[in-house]
């Protein structure tokens, strides 16, 4: 696409956001985290039950447990497709500002850049274990382990596919739960279609942002805790774009992408 026409050239630069986030993240495989500092399992465990732990039946459980105990299919279908579309809705959201906003596009995939450096930073100062870590293996610590769909084989078994099985067994996270950067995106995506002010793209995403969170927990993938802090990321990446970096010298730059990329 760089190199094709000079169409496609700028649409590859509208959406550079989005690739280096793509580059970032594939990048972990190389440098597992755990390898870097002290994989956190038990206390994270024992704040999320503090925090938002649940009472059922004189039991107190987490969010994760109780979903584990309470699910249902209607659920496992919906958290399952919900998780499949954190790619497609971004990138639908900028084919749309590609063709009717192309600052606000930069503006939003270097936002969603910016989420992902804040968490991959975050993934490797504090490395932490998922809820269905604890489900397979409990406190122990087993760190040279493929990844695991946890809930999302529901989504699998009730369709008939191995799409989450071979999506996690591939995984090269398996510590980085810590943000939920599945729960930031949404955010990002959100605000994008807000400053945008199309009422259809707010509605949708505000619905897809409530239900990634939602689908976090119930999958297994997540605490409630993992979840508040990849929104504070999403949050603080936004702040940091709008109200630093484009009030700084660095908005020539974005300025001139801006310019070059508009028809």
């Amino acid at each position: 696409m760089y190199l094709l026409t000079e169409g496609t050239h700028r649409f590859f630069i509208g959406f550079i956001g989005l690739t280096l986030s793509w580059i970032l993240l594939d990048s972990l495989r190389v440098f597992p985290s755990y390898l870097y500092n002290e994989v956190h399992i038990e206390d994270v465990y024992r704040t999320e039950l503090a925090l938002f732990g649940v009472h059922i039946d004189g039991v107190k459980m987490t969010l994760n447990e109780y979903f584990r105990l309470h699910n249902s299919p209607v659920l496992d279908f919906i958290t399952g497709f919900t998780y499949l579309m954190w790619t497609p809705f971004p990138v639908a959201l900028g084919i749309y500002l590609f063709m009717t906003d192309r600052s606000l596009l930069l503006r939003f995939t270097l936002a969603f850049f910016l989420a992902n450096v804040i968490g991959v930073c975050i993934y490797y100062t504090y490395p932490a274990a998922p809820p269905w870590y604890v489900e397979l293996y409990g406190f122990e610590r087993k760190f040279d382990i493929p990844g695991s769909a946890a809930g999302l084989l529901s989504f699998d078994k009730m369709t008939g596919t191995s799409i989450f099985e071979g999506i996690y067994s591939k995984s090269f996270n398996v510590f980085g739960a810590i943000p939920s950067l599945h729960s930031a995106y949404p955010v990002v995506a959100f605000y994008y279609a807000w400053k945008k002010k199309t009422k259809i793209a707010m509605i949708i995403l505000f619905i897809f942002m409530l239900m990634t969170w939602f689908s976090a927990v119930y999958s297994i993938h997540h605490y409630l805790l993992d979840v508040v802090l990849g929104i504070f990321c999403a949050i603080f990446a936004i702040v940091f774009l709008e109200q630093i970096l484009l009030r700084s010298g660095i908005r020539h730059i974005i300025d001139k992408l801006t310019n070059y990329i508009n028809p």
